[in-house]
């Protein structure tokens, strides 16, 4: 439970650090013959910052949890 909190955790901090993730994508508009036309178009997936807190804060716990129950 203590290495999926560590991993949310770090997660959770990089969602807080980058908003969104851009990459770009071909795409076959005509062919015409051996002449082939593509679009290459740019694509943006985001999320909340809230998300990112959530996130990193469930890891935390994650970890806390992990240690009270090492001890046991």
């Amino acid at each position: 439970m203590k290495t999926i909190g560590i991993i949310l955790l770090i997660v959770g901090v990089a969602m807080l650090i980058w908003k969104g993730i851009n990459f770009q994508t071909e795409k076959k508009v005509a062919e015409l013959g051996p002449l082939e036309v593509h679009k290459t178009e740019d694509q943006h997936i985001g999320w909340p910052a809230y998300a990112g807190g959530v996130v990193a804060v469930l890891g935390a716990v994650l970890i806390v949890a992990g240690r009270k129950n090492a001890k046991k």
